[in-house]
C-alpha cells in the first residue's frame, strides 16, 4: 500500500545541556528551576518517508531550531503546573499549546515547531519527497 510516514520529537538546549521528557515530578522542577527566566533553543527534528508498494521510496530530514523565552512562574504556578502531569511526558518539561503555554513569554521561529509538527519544516519535506500536501486534503474529502 501506498502511504506517508511522518516522523517528529524535540530536545530543548539550555546551558549547554540537552533536556528531554524529564519523566518524573523532581526532574521537571530541577528543569524549570535552572530555566526560569531564561531562553532555550528548541530542535525538533522531522522526517517524512514516502512508502510505495509497501516500501520506502524517498525519504527526507530537517532539524529546526525555535528559541523560547521563558518567564519565572512562581512557586505556587509552578508546583500546580508539575501536579498537573502535563510537564512529565514532553521535551523540556513544558508545552506552549496547552497548560504550560501560561509560563512561556515568547518565541522566535515557528510556534508549531514547539507544538511538535512544524507545518513549513513538514511541507517543505513532502516537496522533496514529491508529494503535493493538497493531494491529501483531497483524498480526506
Amino acid at each position: 500500500a501506498d502511504c506517508v510516514v511522518i516522523g517528529c520529537d524535540s530536545m530543548l538546549y539550555v546551558d549547554g545541556e540537552l533536556r528531554g521528557k524529564p519523566g518524573t515530578p523532581e526532574q521537571a522542577r530541577r528543569q524549570w528551576n535552572s530555566m526560569a527566566g531564561r531562553s532555550g533553543q528548541l530542535y525538533t527534528g522531522h522526517c517524512v518517508i514516502r512508502v510505495a508498494n509497501g516500501k520506502p521510496l524517498r525519504t527526507a530530514a530537517s532539524a529546526e531550531v525555535t528559541t523560547v523565552r521563558f518567564s519565572d512562574p512562581v512557586d505556587a504556578d509552578l508546583n500546580a503546573y508539575i501536579a498537573s502531569g502535563e510537564p512529565l511526558n514532553v521535551a523540556g518539561a513544558f508545552t506552549l499549546d496547552g497548560l504550560g503555554g501560561w509560563f512561556i513569554d515568547g518565541i522566535d521561529g515557528d510556534p508549531s515547531n514547539v507544538v511538535g509538527i512544524g507545518l513549513a519544516a513538514t511541507h517543505r519535506l513532502f516537496n522533496e519527497v514529491g508529494l503535493v500536501i493538497g493531494d491529501l486534503w483531497a483524498a480526506n474529502r
